[in-house]
């Protein structure tokens, strides 16, 4: 599947194509939501202190007694707007307008008002319908850069990125549907992820890993294997000055598969997830080794670091991958704001596969425009 970098069009998409594509888009905005509200309740606690709670085995499911059951953080919060803004952007190009990181830099700004609203501004018509969901005004242990990054209209840039020293994952956890813009070309992707990144999360490891987080995906939603998408994020990787935590993280995820039983112990030699690199070779790993979704976010949740983000970036990988059809229907029913979700996601795959049909030179459909305004 190709198409040049301004995506695809409704010529190349056969019906079983399209049937493909969303659900991957599903499985991995699901699988997201997931594994964050799987690891959500146990981010603060070590391992030992998530298996004296839970028993020797940690963390089970969602509806094993955890506070919070399914509930997601900002993570999925802002990954829903990172959709939402990719929506826009291709909309706004009926207008001339092309430039994908400031329209998602507006969608940001629409979760930073969630933030610290009390609830949707009705009078803002130009906000679209994502903007309007009651439940996402609701603060979810966002990361300090995200408020702070997110805090003024500037728009940090690579040349003058926000945050600096800003290493966590947040902007990580946030970049998987750049990868689900399977029309364009792997570094397209990359250099989009890592531009909006920086947004928030100015050190090159942050940022370039949500580029590598991205572009795995991106391999993923083409058919590739979780082998084959890493193998081709590290040799884009090669050429961006400051990859080499990055690299060196990806590197290790691939060599523990080899060295034995999968489990805390070894996932403890890749780091403890604070770091955005260590975050994303984690979620790699346990996406790799998982003998199903299940194991895998298991794997990824029950570990002394920042459960939620490691969870949400396996999560992401493990539904790319397979599909929203082998995500654990019990864990689903639990999610919140599933429907919100799954709304969103097939608005994606619409968009992305028949746009032209919605709006353009000579078409233009009133609801969808009303949905996702061009200002």
């Amino acid at each position: 599947m190709s198409a040049a970098a301004t995506g695809p069009t409704t010529s190349i998409w056969g019906r079983t194509e399209q049937q493909d594509f969303r659900s991957r888009v599903r499985g991995s905005l699901l699988g997201g939501a997931i594994g964050d509200a799987l690891g959500a309740p146990v981010t603060p606690l070590t391992l030992d202190a998530i298996r004296t709670r839970y028993g020797p085995e940690g963390v089970t499911g969602p509806t094993d007694g955890t506070a919070g059951g399914g509930r997601v953080t900002a993570a999925t919060q802002l990954t829903l707007f990172t959709v939402d803004g990719l929506i826009r952007a291709q909309v706004r190009r009926d207008t001339g307008a092309w430039h994908p990181p400031t329209d998602l830099h507006r969608a940001y700004l629409r979760w930073s008002a969630t933030q610290r609203d009390w609830g949707p501004d009705e009078r803002r018509k130009d906000n679209g319908w994502l903007a309007r969901e009651e439940w996402l005004y609701s603060r979810r242990d966002p990361a300090r850069a995200c408020l702070l990054g997110l805090a003024d209209d500037v728009m940090g840039t690579l040349d003058r990125p926000k945050n600096p020293d800003a290493r966590d994952p947040a902007a990580a956890t946030r970049s998987g549907p750049f990868g689900l813009l399977v029309g364009w070309e792997p570094q397209l992707v990359l250099q989009l992820a890592v531009e909006c990144a920086a947004q928030t999360h100015g050190d090159p490891a942050a940022y370039l890993s949500a580029g590598a987080f991205a572009v795995i995906v991106h391999g993923l939603a083409r058919g590739e294997s979780l082998d084959a998408a890493v193998q081709r994020t590290l040799a884009l990787l090669d050429h961006r000055p400051g990859h080499e935590p990055v690299t060196a993280a990806l590197q290790h995820a691939l060599g523990a598969v080899r060295q034995g039983m999968p489990g805390p112990g070894l996932l403890a030699t890749l780091g403890d997830g604070h770091l955005a690199e260590e975050a994303l070779a984690i979620a790699v790993y346990c996406a790799l080794v998982g003998e199903d979704i299940r194991h895998g976010l298991l794997l990824a949740v029950n570990h002394d670091g920042p459960s939620g983000a490691t969870g949400s970036l396996c999560g992401a990988l493990l539904g790319a991958l397979h599909g929203e059809t082998a995500l654990p229907p019990g864990w689903l029913a639990e999610l919140e704001g599933r429907s919100t979700v799954l709304e969103l996601a097939d608005d994606f795959a619409m968009e992305m596969t028949q746009g032209p049909a919605l709006h353009g030179p000579a078409v233009n459909t009133p609801g969808w425009l009303a949905r996702y305004p061009r200002t």
